[in-house]
């Protein structure tokens, strides 16, 4: 059951908006996954072609993200949502133009990916420093949860929506959802003002951030073992799943059944979610890296036995899985790593989580030709439960402990960092993406 202290970071304005922005735009990014895997198998029936439009947009992601730390560690942050929203706004209008009067080509939705993969650069780290600035810092894993939850909310209706959508309408409409859904957060989070970071020194150069994040970054063990883990698991997810997925589902359970996929994950990240509300884990990577090997699990299944049904019930407790590891990652994020410095770990998160990725979309269509596309996703699964073994069986992911049971933790987190002052009337934003390694999606809502 849920109780008040649970429900304590909506008692900030600028948390509650930030919710709403975030529930308007990911209803509309929940389509369009769906609607870009299938428009490009309408176009060429090819897994190769659809690797590459996926692969257009991570790289820019990749290339760009740790200027997008740097930049979100410097201006305000709502400012670079914003701009990141307005963009694709634009993006995703085009695409669904382009669908709707059967002009579209692999190479124009490829660039449009591109320009979506920039725009995520640099929300992304804008994102990850946000919640901190949102809510005291007794409340950030509530606030998680509370985020999460409307995440997954999101995934049940945005998965079904996506379904029928493009099994029934076509992928343009879809695209065109989504674009209005940009549209909509750019317009509140315009309505806001987000107080600016602290930063070390307002004159040091570009090249002298990175270089601080970076140090950021490698001083804890746990941190890039889990980061390492997940751009195999990612790349895994990328090829394997996003890629070679919809063309099982194409050939057994449908279209339809590809989103209610979605769906039934969705629902699972609910129930995690308001697990999570409630649950502190003693150990919360342990935890963590346990609830991802249950997708190991889910990757095996679609390669070995692609029953809708049995799919349907694992993407469940897949979806609780996962949420109790991007919940306590984004948690331990937040209150190990300085503030002022936050955006810029999370951008190395982000690079080192997806810098594999384009490999697996890309060698996903060509590996399936050579040895079947069923083999691929087996050797997928096979390989992603011995790389989460693994990171299990590292001592400093073993031994991360909930930061307030540490003594002496919680001090010398409010030293390392100045204390944020809590949302007033005008603090708030929308986000504009990704969230956890966990998460093998990191696209601007």
């Amino acid at each position: 059951m849920i109780d008040r202290a649970s429900l304590a970071p909506l008692r900030h304005t600028g948390f509650r908006y930030f919710l709403g922005a975030r529930f308007a735009t990911l209803l509309g990014s929940a389509i369009a996954p769906v609607a870009v895997a299938f428009a490009v198998l309408d176009i060429t029936h090819s897994a190769s072609a659809l690797g590459l439009v996926l692969a257009a947009r991570t790289i820019p992601l990749i290339l760009l993200v740790l200027f997008g730390g740097v930049l979100a560690d410097r201006i305000r942050r709502d400012v670079v949502l914003v701009a990141s929203n307005l963009v694709c706004l634009g993006t995703q209008s085009l695409a669904a133009v382009l669908l709707l009067t059967g002009t579209a080509e692999v190479w124009q939705l490829a660039a449009i990916e591109a320009v979506n993969g920039a725009a995520a650069a640099f929300t992304f780290p804008a994102l990850q420093g946000l919640i901190p600035q949102l809510v005291a810092r007794s409340e950030l894993q509530q606030a998680n949860a509370l985020s999460g939850l409307v995440r997954n909310v999101t995934t049940i209706g945005g998965g079904a929506v996506a379904g029928a959508v493009v099994g029934f309408l076509g992928s343009g409409w879809g695209l065109a959802f989504d674009a209005a859904t940009f549209g909509i957060a750019a317009l509140l989070i315009s309505r806001v003002r987000l107080a600016r970071t602290r930063r070390e020194s307002a004159s040091e150069s570009t090249l002298h951030d990175l270089r601080v994040g970076w140090r950021e970054f490698v001083s804890r063990r746990w941190v890039w073992v889990i980061v390492a883990a997940f751009s195999v698991i990612n790349a895994i997810i990328a090829g394997a799943v996003n890629t070679l997925g919809p063309l099982v589902a194409d050939e057994t359970f449908g279209r339809v059944g590809w989103g209610l996929l979605n769906s039934a994950m969705g629902v699972g990240l609910v129930l995690g979610a308001l697990v999570m509300l409630r649950w502190r884990p003693q150990r919360p990577m342990v935890v963590g890296m346990l609830g991802m090997g249950l997708t190991a699990v889910e990757v095996l299944l679609l390669g070995l036995h692609p029953s809708l049904v049995l799919l349907l019930m694992v993407a469940l407790v897949v979806g609780i899985g996962s949420d109790f590891f991007g919940i306590g990652w984004e948690t331990a994020l937040q209150q190990h790593v300085p503030q002022d410095r936050l955006s810029r770990v999370a951008s190395y998160d982000a690079l080192g989580s997806l810098v594999a990725m384009p490999v697996g979309q890309l060698l996903a269509g060509p590996l399936a030709e050579a040895f079947g596309v069923s083999n691929v996703i087996v050797g997928g699964g096979v390989l992603m439960a011995a790389v989460i073994l693994l990171t299990l069986a590292d001592p400093s992911v073993r031994g991360l402990r909930r930061l307030d049971e540490t003594p002496g933790a919680q001090a010398e987190a409010e030293a390392a960092a100045p204390a944020q002052p809590p949302a007033g009337p005008a603090l708030t934003v929308a986000d504009g993406i990704p969230d956890a390694p966990g998460q093998s999606e990191r696209t601007p809502m």
